[in-house]
């Protein structure tokens, strides 16, 4: 049997009935999607998928087939250069590893609600565990974004700013 995924916009075809996770990171080197505990608790393998966030630690390819997924790698680079600043802005990273699980999250918020209250994104990103930061500055930090989203700001970059995924 095969199934059928459209990821990031490319469409495959796949014999393999594996975890959705391990099919993004090992078969496409998707790297945004980690495994923080292979129990969906964490949120630190968000994707999207048809415009849900769905944990890919516990879904498998044959539960998948026929929907759209979307990784931090499949971000614009408007959104990617926006969540970079707003997360950095408001202090919202120190080892980064929940981020990209975290920024799965606001997207998803932020395409359905483009001006969220903070009850709001405290709500969209419970199934998400961060231990480093504590959640406030991630608050503030979608919050930002959001501004940046409805608002259409420039976003300052510096030249030498790492990215998502950098």
């Amino acid at each position: 049997m095969a199934w059928t995924l459209k990821v990031n916009d490319v469409l495959y075809d796949i014999a393999e009935d594996k975890r959705l996770i391990d099919y993004l990171r090992e078969d496409l080197g998707l790297i945004s999607v980690k495994d923080g505990c292979s129990e969906g608790a964490c949120g630190t393998c968000s994707v999207i998928a048809n415009g849900k966030l769905v944990k890919a630690c516990v879904r498998r390819i044959s539960q998948m087939d026929g929907q759209s997924i979307t990784t931090v790698e499949g971000l614009s680079p408007r959104e990617k250069d926006v969540y970079v600043h707003a997360f950095a802005e408001a202090g919202a990273v120190q080892c980064g590893y929940c981020t990209p699980g975290m920024v799965i999250a606001a997207k998803v918020l932020l395409d359905n609600n483009p001006d969220p209250t903070r009850d709001e994104i405290v709500r969209a990103i419970h199934g998400n565990l961060c231990r480093c930061t504590g959640y406030k500055s991630i608050v503030n930090a979608i919050e930002l974004a959001a501004r940046f989203f409805r608002e259409n700001l420039e976003v300052p970059l510096q030249p030498d700013e790492a990215g998502i995924n950098d």
